[in-house]
């Protein structure tokens, strides 16, 4: 039988090797590709943490259950197993033979402790002594004994004890407290760096005379980061999500990442005391944790370190005006992150703040920032009298914790704080103010891509409605209503609302394209998305491609559909775009028969977002921000210097410039575009 779908975590493997292409791409300026490295490093932790973890769970399904939610675990460990060995080579010869000369060019020199010059040397060692050897606490192994416990992402070093007693002597590396990188002085007036690791490396003789024969190898633990926790109505669901962060750092091991060159008569007693399994075991190099490379030191006056600034533009309308209401009520505005400030809205919500007619503020908070201007808005609305309800999403992964800190500090002002819906996240990203009229309440709103998050705005590119058409803000309304448990059952014409209508609605649009297409009429399709993992709404494009639709894709992240293959998706077109910015907008444009409709979305086509998820797509109507979104999909299908095709194989080569094509790349011709309009 003919696969019809590509493996979601061998795909989503795929988009982290797009990220290692543009560590290797010599075109990237070379603190970008460090970045890249950074990315792709943390990608892979937390990728262990979760998916691996979860496949390791449905490997003790029963065979039925597994068939029926079409999970092959054991055959995808395996896949995974050997394509992140061979990324992993990849990764290692990137750094050793690309990264570390180039750095050197630029008279950067990130060099071992072997390396170190007698002054460093000296420098080394009066740095240990004073800031590293009273952070150290070093533990002596011994088979048969209860193993200490491994914290997740720590680093250590292991070594052979010189007692027979012992096994193993095993040592912290306290990067947390002191930072990864250490500033080493120079003779010769360029600039030299070295890991913490090498710093205890030099030293750590001296600081444990005669305990450790042989050299130390560096090793470190991922653990099982998901949270499982029971939606059902009873319960404080709250004091779970606490309790399930209290227990995350202590999950089962995922993955034991080593240094090659650990030699196994030391290896096996580890896995023997840490009670490993061989498939937690992945040999690595001599550093991990790469995602510290995300503060690696900077030495100033080098230049094209860095990419070419971009720096946010202001919005054509808003940026000179005197009111983002009274230009709000006038017509539509549309903002594109990060090409253009995220500024606006917590300056909306001040403002709604100010305004004697404004009665209450209602806003659903999936990811905010640690130091969130936008709660902090929030706060300044409390103070000036104003309702404010805050929907608080409590079980975003891995923003549990800052969610709950700010949910609690609004309650503490006096707002109304909601937690979570049993079997469902709120995904949606939206904001409803409501001002006092003689005719009744009137509605303005914000619908956006992305998180009210003003540090992701900066990286991810994003789209926000702020509109007062009623078609839109009374359906909000509605929305927030039902959020609230005060309207059961709301009817939406204009938003698409998962799980309530998005599937069905959704499939309609699809449909309507493939009548068209049956007419005889032009029909097309265009979908950008971060995922499209959803099996149905897969085979509903590939019924639209059979039928004569073509479908245009733009996939971040996992795609199992297979395009263009013969017979089943031959007018599937698909591209990924990896670039300096984070592509995290979801489009859906139909042709609708030459009347083309285009909805902005926080959902992906993932079976999650689509069916266990509050989420909201909403259309454009103002023809003249249909027009932008419409040149940013032509912009993005037309780039040949970031995009890669996906095929049925993922193997991400890039798109080919034709010769007589110019080249595009799609982040800074779209940023120059909106230049333009100022």
């Amino acid at each position: 039988m003919e696969e019809r779908f590509f493996d979601r975590d061998v795909s989503w493997l795929s988009f982290n090797h797009r990220v290692l292409q543009e560590a290797r791409d010599r075109r990237v300026p070379l603190y970008e590709r460090l970045k890249f490295l950074a990315i792709y490093s943390s990608n892979l932790d937390e990728f262990y943490r979760v998916r691996v973890a979860s496949l390791r769970s449905f490997k003790k399904l029963r065979r039925k259950t597994r068939q029926q939610y079409h999970l092959q675990p054991r055959r995808t460990l395996r896949q995974v197993q050997r394509i992140v060995q061979y990324q992993q080579l990849l990764f290692g010869e990137t750094f050793r033979e690309e990264i570390i000369p180039d750095l050197a060019g630029k008279g950067i020199n990130l060099i071992e402790d072997s390396q170190f010059n007698p002054a460093q040397q000296v420098f080394s060692e009066t740095y240990f002594d004073k800031e590293v050897a009273p952070l150290l606490k070093p533990v002596f192994l011994h088979t048969g004994i209860r193993a200490p416990f491994l914290k997740n992402k720590s680093l250590y070093f292991v070594g052979r004890a010189a007692d027979d007693a012992q096994v193993a002597v095993l040592v912290e590396i306290p990067s947390e407290q002191k930072g990864r990188f250490v500033s080493l002085p120079s003779q010769d007036g360029g600039h030299y760096v070295t890991f913490l690791d090498d710093i205890v490396r030099h030293n750590i003789d001296r600081f444990l005379p005669g305990a450790i024969e042989g050299p130390v190898y560096s090793i470190k633990l991922s653990r099982d980061a998901e949270l499982y926790i029971d939606d059902e109505l009873s319960g404080n669901l709250i004091e779970k999500i606490k309790r399930g962060l209290e227990e995350r750092a202590s999950g089962l091991p995922t993955r034991f990442l080593y240094d090659a060159a650990l030699p196994p008569e030391l290896l096996d007693p580890l896995i023997e005391i840490f009670q490993l399994k061989k498939s937690d075991l992945i040999p690595g190099a001599r550093y991990h944790n790469f995602s510290d490379f995300f503060a690696f030191p900077e030495p100033p006056g080098i230049p094209g370190l860095r990419d070419d600034p971009m720096p946010a533009l202001p919005h054509p309308v808003l940026q000179n005006a005197s009111s983002i209401f009274e230009v709000v009520r006038k017509g539509d505005q549309l903002l594109h992150y990060p090409y253009q400030t995220f500024e606006y809205l917590p300056a909306w919500i001040r403002e709604a703040a100010e305004r004697p007619v404004v009665q209450s503020i209602k806003i659903t908070v999936y990811r905010i920032a640690d130091h969130s201007e936008v709660a902090k808005a929030l706060m300044y609305a409390l103070e000036k009298g104003k309702e404010v309800t805050v929907f608080v999403e409590a079980k975003a992964r891995f923003d549990e914790e800052t969610n709950l800190v700010w949910g609690q500090r609004l309650q503490d002002a006096g707002a109304r704080i909601i937690y979570s819906i049993p079997n469902l996240k709120v995904h949606a990203k939206v904001l409803l103010i409501t001002t006092r009229a003689k005719r009744g309440p009137i509605h303005f709103a914000y619908l956006g891509t992305g998180n009210f998050n003003e540090k992701t705005a900066r990286v991810y590119a994003d789209h926000a409605l702020l509109t007062a058409d009623p078609r839109l803000t009374e359906e909000v309304a509605q929305l927030f209503a039902f959020l609230e448990g005060t309207s059961p059952g709301p009817e939406f014409q204009s938003l698409l609302v998962a799980p309530l209508t998005l599937r069905d609605r959704l499939t309609a649009l699809v449909d309507r394209e493939i009548h068209h297409a049956q007419m005889g009429r032009e029909a097309y399709i265009m979908l950008k998305l971060n995922s499209l993992e959803d099996r149905n709404m897969i085979d509903k494009l590939y019924e639209a491609g059979q039928a004569g639709v073509r479908v245009y894709l733009i996939i971040r992240g996992i795609c199992c559909l297979l395009p263009g293959r013969p017979g089943l998706s031959e007018n599937i077109r698909a591209i990924s775009i990896v670039d300096r910015f984070l592509e995290h907008a979801r489009i859906y444009l139909f042709g609708n028969g030459g009347q083309e409709e285009i909805y902005l979305a926080s959902a992906d086509w993932m079976t999650r977002n689509l069916d266990r998820r509050i989420e909201v797509a909403f259309p454009v109507y103002d023809p003249e921000l249909f027009k932008q979104l419409r040149i940013l999909l032509e912009i993005q299908l037309a780039g040949n210097l970031k995009a890669r095709i996906l095929d049925a194989k993922q193997e991400n080569n890039y798109v080919v410039r034709e010769p007589h094509q110019p080249y595009v790349q799609a982040q800074p011709a779209f940023y120059e575009y909106l230049k333009s309009l100022l």
